[in-house]
């Protein structure tokens, strides 16, 4: 079946298995404290123009699970918005940590700087401010959950409230690859490193068979990381399998070459979703479009092709999210503009 249903339903990138290959025979050491881990970590270093302590895990949820636990105090929330991801979409992994997830109004998948400066000066002038879980640190995502973006203009004031309120910034890098490739985007690597406390750049959506990169932007990553993530059932033995992924990612421009495939692919998906005259539920420039279906159509398409059923919009209609990927064909946006 013709499949837009996410960005991680493919295997990898083909120089991406190439490396895997080239490498299998190799011996080397483990927990990835291998040569392949080292050289990936100084060229995304390298990109990002940071110093900061790096370490690779295997997928999202367990990255986002692993940073949070590892920032907070017992006692700390995590601050979001409604439609964060960890509130929304990972099974309650953050709160399983023990961990309050408080969320914010979304603005089309966005966090507003205003509210979050509302929220923490209502907290600080709170008598009761000890007896309730204790706002910690902030959570983002880029692109957002609605496949949205954020300015360097928004960052920079998100950021600087949580410097005002000492709460570390943390964003969720799964699809950031897309984002940075995005049009009308302002962001790039280096300019995220120097916006946020810690981020991630994903591999699983964005090329790899798994993994992702944890970049301490501002500095050293807090005591015991690396036991933590141990302790998470995060550290893969064979940690070369993700360090080998992110040296061929990250070598000659590949990961955001690719990303920027996904967004040329998706340009032409919402071309054609437009030329049969369907809205869209918001405006995404990423890899992620939201059409507003009519139920019978949701009814036909689904059986030809694969995408999520996201939201109901009203009592007739639906809301659907198709995805392109690094992997999308020219040939299958042929088949879908048929199928439409």
């Amino acid at each position: 079946m013709l499949s837009f249903e996410c960005d991680y339903n493919n295997g990898a990138h083909p120089d991406v298995m190439r490396h895997l290959l080239e490498t299998n025979d190799q011996h080397t050491a483990t927990y990835g404290q291998d040569c392949y881990s080292d050289l990936a970590k100084q060229k995304i270093r390298e990109a990002c123009q940071t110093t900061g302590d790096i370490f690779f895990l295997g997928g999202g949820t367990q990255t986002n699970a692993v940073v949070i636990d590892a920032l907070l105090r017992s006692y700390e929330a995590v601050v979001t918005i409604e439609t964060g991801h960890i509130a929304v979409h990972e099974a309650g992994a953050i709160e399983h940590c023990g961990h309050k997830v408080i969320t914010l109004p979304s603005h089309d998948g966005r966090l507003a700087a205003s509210d979050l400066r509302h929220f923490m000066q209502e907290y600080e002038a709170d008598e009761s401010r000890d007896h309730v879980a204790q706002p910690g640190m902030v959570y983002i995502s880029l692109p957002t959950e609605l496949g949205t973006l954020y300015s360097a203009s928004e960052l920079t004031e998100i950021h600087a409230t949580c410097r005002d309120h000492h709460l570390p910034l943390f964003i969720d890098g799964a699809r950031l690859g897309y984002g940075i490739a995005a049009s009308g985007g302002d962001l790039t690597l280096p300019r995220i490193a120097q916006l946020c406390d810690v981020f991630y750049i994903g591999g699983t959506k964005v090329g790899a068979l798994c993994g992702e990169a944890v970049v301490f932007s501002s500095g050293q990553a807090p005591r015991g990381f690396f036991s933590l993530v141990k302790q998470h059932g995060a550290l893969f033995a064979k940690g070369r399998l993700l360090g080998v992924q992110f040296d061929a990612l990250f070598t000659d421009g590949l990961y955001l070459r690719i990303a920027q495939h996904a967004i040329d692919m998706a340009r032409r998906l919402r071309s054609l979703l437009a030329e049969k005259g369907y809205r869209f539920y918001l405006d995404s420039p990423t890899n992620q479009q939201f059409v507003i279906l009519p139920n019978t159509e949701v009814s036909r398409l689904e059986k030809l092709v694969e995408f999520t059923h996201w939201c109901p919009y009203d009592a007739d209609h639906f809301v659907c999210r198709f995805v392109t990927s690094w992997a999308t064909t020219e040939d299958e946006l042929a088949e879908l503009a048929a199928i439409l």
